[in-house]
């Protein structure tokens, strides 16, 4: 006969139980979420404890990490809401999951790959894979942490009393973390994850006397967790007070750097009623070009004004983030209060493990470093507003430096000006001169006035785009030395040209002479009588009256005046060997006679 002694002791678990069943009563939904909690807190456990004695990576056998799963799953599908669809009314969990994907671009990659794999048909089956391919990350904890802290997406999908909504959902994250010291290996591929039935299988978890035994142990541990909580507790403190001073010296900073803004406004201000006193005293009619030039060069002023202001609100969003970021310490902060009171709690339940606390701690002091790193990174940025600051000063004074060249400019362009005019003044002595000249010169010719009448119009269209390029000259006051230079070399090569066309006339005029005496003298072997230049007004063929663009030519054989058109005709004549000019009228004849003389 055997004879089993085996005792039976509810445990702080199982009181819970009771209570939570108790409370039912009252909130349904509560005691699920208590539920829930206590069961991912004994799966996080006893997976953790199972995975430092088992000493090796972890596989998709392995009875606590199927668990696991189990349990998540139902934690996140606890108030899920009906969707409706083509097939009916189902619970999608891949739908949360999925909105990981926008809040985090590293979790692309785990929603591709689970995309892609082709044995799933299910969303439940990829929300499985992807917890699975986030544990292996070491990034379940990240992932759901930032899904848990946007409770406007989280509504779409789930109610309002559902885990990942109320505390029960943040207290599973802090738990999460602990899983980070665990390797696991899990082939997704291979397992059949669409068809697997998640059933909690409580036997695991159930406690007998010889757990009893290492409560006195656990409690001097505990002791010394508790103590290394308020040090941290008071490094927290200590971080949130200095991150506080940071941003009120960056708020002096921002109010420092509008006043010199304000200052710099008024300054600009009076600078700008200056210019516009002297404008007004100094400028006159001819002036609004150059007045022109000032406003665009006061454009580019408030152009670089305006790159200020834009450094001053990058400086205000630099504030706003700081202030973010320290709102986001604040509440990680309170979500570490929240999860601190909770662990107080479950230490007389005697069910947590020194090791996940180790591994919280160690999270902990993660944390404090990245706050240290962040605390250097704002000390980074001062220092790069502080540099900003002394570059706002040196744009200030060259700012003032710009403004001194450019009343210095616009002195010497005033005095260009008025050398300018007097150049145009000159110039319009001499061209009045000239033009009296010319005016007695056509009275004496006045078979030649048409011809002179051009020139004239010619001249005079040319002293208009000088004087429309003296007007362009004056719209920039930075080309002003350069234009002048110009135009003195336009006067020069006007009176090249003039002298160039006095001396052309000159040719043309011998020219024409020794033509006449070539006629005489080919009239005196030819018999014709050779017309003169002055004797012709009209072409004799088409009686068109000649001009500057209609020139005068002598037909070779007649001796008559035509135009080009009459006499473009070239033959050789008895005084000429070579093919020379001859009209229209002659050119038939000659070809006629040749013709006749051939027959």
């Amino acid at each position: 006969n055997i004879q089993i002694n085996w005792k039976w002791e509810p445990t702080d678990i199982s009181r819970n139980l009771w209570a939570s069943c108790l409370s039912a009563f009252r909130d349904p939904m509560a005691m699920e979420r208590a539920n829930l909690l206590n069961m991912a807190k004994l799966s996080i456990k006893g997976l953790i404890e199972s995975a430092l004695s088992f000493g090796r990576t972890l596989d998709s056998d392995y009875p606590p990490l199927q668990q696991f799963f189990v349990v998540m799953e139902h934690c996140l599908k606890h108030g899920l809401k009906v969707k409706k669809s083509f097939l009916g009314y189902n619970k999608s969990l891949w739908g949360p999951l999925e909105m990981v994907e926008k809040l985090c671009p590293e979790a692309g990659e785990i929603a591709a790959s689970v995309r892609d794999l082709p044995g799933l048909k299910t969303p439940l089956g990829r929300a499985r894979a992807w917890l699975r391919l986030a544990l292996m990350q070491k990034k379940l904890a990240d992932y759901l942490r930032l899904l848990i802290t946007r409770k406007d997406t989280l509504s779409e999908f789930y109610e309002n009393s559902a885990v990942m909504l109320e505390e029960e959902g943040a207290v599973i994250v802090g738990l999460l973390v602990g899983l980070n010291v665990i390797d696991a290996n899990l082939c997704v591929k291979g397992e059949d994850l669409d068809t697997q039935v998640g059933v909690i299988d409580f036997s695991m978890y159930l406690k007998n006397d010889i757990d009893d035994y290492r409560s006195e142990e656990r409690n001097g541990q505990i002791a010394a967790i508790l103590d290394q909580k308020n040090y941290m507790y008071s490094v927290l403190t200590f971080c949130c007070h200095l991150f506080l001073l940071q941003l009120a010296i960056a708020k002096n900073n921002i109010i420092k750097l509008q006043e010199e803004n304000h200052q710099l406004r008024t300054e600009n201000s009076v600078i700008l009623m200056k210019a516009q006193q002297r404008l007004e005293v100094l400028l006159y009619g001819d002036l609004n070009c150059e007045l022109d030039t000032y406003k665009q060069s006061r454009q580019g002023l408030d152009e670089m004004y305006n790159e200020a202001r834009r450094q001053l609100k990058e400086e205000c969003q630099l504030r706003q983030d700081v202030e973010n970021e320290l709102v986001v310490h604040v509440s990680m902060k309170q979500e570490m209060e929240m999860a601190m009171k909770l662990l107080e709690k479950d230490i007389h339940e005697k069910q947590d493990t020194l090791i996940g606390l180790r591994h919280q701690l160690d999270e902990v002091k993660a944390i404090n470093v990245e706050m240290y790193q962040k605390m250097q990174s704002s000390d980074d940025n001062m220092r790069q507003k502080n540099d900003m600051i002394a570059r706002l000063e040196e744009k200030t004074n060259q700012i003032t430096a710009t403004m001194k060249q450019l009343e210095q400019r616009l002195q010497d362009a005033e005095r260009e000006r008025a050398s300018a005019e007097d150049g145009v003044r000159k110039f319009k002595q001499d061209f009045t001169n000239k033009a009296d000249s010319l005016q007695k010169q056509i009275a004496q010719r006045e078979k030649q006035m048409m011809q002179l009448e051009t020139d004239l119009k010619i001249e005079r269209d040319w002293r208009q785009t000088l004087q429309n390029e003296l007007e362009r000259e004056r719209e920039t006051i930075a080309q002003l030395t350069a234009e002048a230079q110009q135009i003195n070399g336009l006067k020069k090569e006007f009176h090249r040209l003039q002298d160039e066309n006095t001396q052309l006339k000159g040719i043309c005029e011998e020219q024409e002479q020794a033509l006449e005496e070539l006629g005489c003298k080919l009239s005196e072997y030819g018999g014709q009588v050779w017309l003169k230049d002055k004797d012709a007004t009209h072409c004799k063929l088409c009686e068109k009256e000649f001009s500057i663009s209609r020139r005068k030519h002598h037909c070779r054989n007649c001796g008559e005046i035509f135009c080009n058109s009459c006499s473009d005709n070239e033959l050789p004549l008895p005084a000429s060997p070579k093919p020379v000019r001859v009209c229209d009228t002659c050119h038939a004849l000659l070809l006629q006679r040749c013709s006749s003389n051939a027959t």
